[in-house]
């Protein structure tokens, strides 16, 4: 027999992920393109993860909607924000962890947990491009290449090419004065994801890091920017096999989940 059915939607601004979870087990999940009209974009993607679950239920129990466009979700019973949903998603996955890095495409998160899942601190950037997708976006179109390709084009560097900005307009120009300057590739891209971790480093001090790290995010996926961040933090970092770019979802639908049952 069917449990009860939960989900999380979290509409981010350029990714809308959903993750469907029955009796604490995730059923579906699916991940589009967020368009102009964030709450269409939700819907659908809600539609689609309920689609792959192939359940009898046309909705779920109790849905949770989160990431920047929660505000136009009709559909959901809640909305939470993301700190709390990456935190609980997190948690879910690794109940060991006690900060999450969450580098999105347009902001980047550092989040203390607690034993329980329950978020103690936390730091946002969302003001600059710095840290966070859209600037490796503009990186990757400087060298012409995919943004799947950077992580693995910088862990072939032999050396390491300081790079003195991460605003993404002087890093931009940097990078081309380096490589006119007959600078490889793959030297400046390791630079590139050091100057991003150190960064990330300098936010993490005002709420502390704590082991274990979970990354999540879409940059997640990226081994160069693992590799950055496990060098400057000088600790081991968790990347989980689940997509890490659906955490947030995930963490949405544990809160549907809890909701219900409270």
């Amino acid at each position: 027999m069917q449990g009860k059915i939960f989900a999380g939607v979290d509409i981010g601004s350029l990714t809308t992920k959903s993750v469907i979870l029955s009796d604490g087990a995730v059923l579906g999940t699916s991940k589009i393109q967020t368009g102009i009209y964030p709450e269409k974009s939700g819907e659908e993607a809600l539609k689609k993860a309920m689609e792959i679950t192939r359940c009898q239920a046309e909705f779920p129990d109790y849905t949770v909607a989160t990431g920047y466009g929660r505000i136009s979700s009709p559909y959901a019973d809640e909305t939470v924000t993301e700190i709390t949903c990456h935190a609980k998603g997190a948690f879910f996955l690794h109940p060991e962890v006690r900060t999450v890095i969450d580098m999105g495409g347009q902001d980047c998160k550092v989040i203390r947990v607690d034993k329980s899942g329950n978020v103690t601190d936390f730091i946002m950037n969302d003001k600059c491009a710095a840290g966070t997708g859209r600037f490796l976006e503009v990186i990757a179109s400087v060298f012409k290449v995919d943004l799947d390709s950077l992580g693995s084009m910088s862990m072939q560097a032999k050396e390491t090419v300081p790079i003195s900005s991460t605003c993404t307009v002087f890093a931009e120009s940097e990078v081309i004065s380096l490589l006119a300057r007959g600078e490889k590739s793959e030297n400046i891209l390791r630079g590139i994801h050091h100057a991003i971790a150190q960064r990330i480093t300098g936010m993490s001090i005002r709420v502390g890091i704590e082991d274990a790290i979970l990354f999540s995010g879409g940059v997640a996926n990226n081994v160069g920017m693992k590799n950055a961040l496990e060098e400057s933090f000088q600790k081991p970092i968790i990347v989980p096999s689940f997509d890490p770019q659906i955490i947030g979802a995930l963490g949405a639908a544990r809160v549907a989940e809890n909701r219900y049952n409270s």
